[in-house]
């Protein structure tokens, strides 16, 4: 059976390790790292995973190894891993705004790295994770890496410098969609609607609409238009849409999102 290590313990990686588990994965198969000791205990207590305190031993001792710390803390997390040979492992980065160059000039020259970037609702298993492969991982190792993702959410691969796009996307996108649910609910409660069923409604309205593009697989200008009836209130919301500029306003700020993960990945 594979063995998994993480080294770091945060919140994507339980989201992980939950989704594993919960897709069939053997807790006695994952081992986990990481400098809080009480983070390790409650991993152990409440998943069963394996405890290490040794990055190097953990590393040795799994065969897909799961970057989760900080991106400032990389480099203490992989000290001396660049004297460590082992090719016969992948290293699994999830770290936001780190190449995998910059992974690949940490460890033993000839190491395999795969990079991905998930977004926080793979904490309920409904991310969307974009898998993109350093510069000798094969393709069993990017199918490898799709497969664990698959336990949190759907899974995409992309080229390495669509990344940043990415970020701008689905990276920050949950942000932009809960403001859009917030506002939504607002505009119910300005109507008149009480603030837990504004809430409820515009929720439910959001993941609908989202589920309708995806399973009839029509353009979502063409499901607007099924929504939109001559002269009726739909249309009228719509013109105070476009007046306020709505759709130009959200392109600019994927593009915003996107420009300035180009310019943090710059200042590293």
């Amino acid at each position: 059976m594979e063995r998994i290590g993480f080294i770091g313990g945060g919140v994507m990686a339980e989201a992980i390790i939950k989704g594993l588990i919960r897709g069939g994965k053997n807790a006695g198969d994952i081992k986990v790292s990481d400098k809080a000791a009480g983070r390790l205990d409650y991993l152990s207590e409440n998943y069963g995973i394996i405890e290490s305190h040794d990055n190097i031993e953990l590393t040795q001792s799994c065969d897909v190894i799961i970057l989760a710390v900080k991106p400032q803390n990389l480099a203490e997390a992989l000290f001396e891993f660049s004297k460590l040979a082992v090719f016969d492992k992948i290293f699994i980065s999830i770290l936001a705004g780190v190449s995998t160059s910059e992974i690949e000039a940490l460890l033993a020259a000839g190491s395999r790295v795969v990079r991905v970037m998930p977004n926080t609702p793979a904490l309920i298993g409904a991310g969307t994770t974009v898998i993109t492969g350093g510069a000798r991982a094969t393709p069993d190792d990017i199918k490898k890496a799709a497969d664990i993702f698959a336990a949190v959410g759907s899974v995409t691969v992309l080229p390495e410098n669509l990344l940043n796009a990415v970020t701008g996307l689905s990276g920050s996108g949950p942000a932009y969609v809960y403001l859009c649910i917030e506002a939504l609910a607002d505009g119910g409660v300005l109507a008149g609607l009480p603030r837990d069923v504004a809430y409820k409604l515009a929720c439910e309205t959001v993941k609908g609409a989202a589920m309708m593009v995806q399973e009839t697989k029509l353009h979502p200008g063409a499901l607007k238009d099924m929504v939109t009836s001559p002269a009726g209130t739909t249309i009228y919301g719509l013109l105070q849409l476009e007046k306020a500029g709505v759709r130009g306003s959200i392109m600019e700020t994927v593009m915003a999102s996107c420009q300035r993960a180009e310019q943090l990945s710059k200042l590293k």
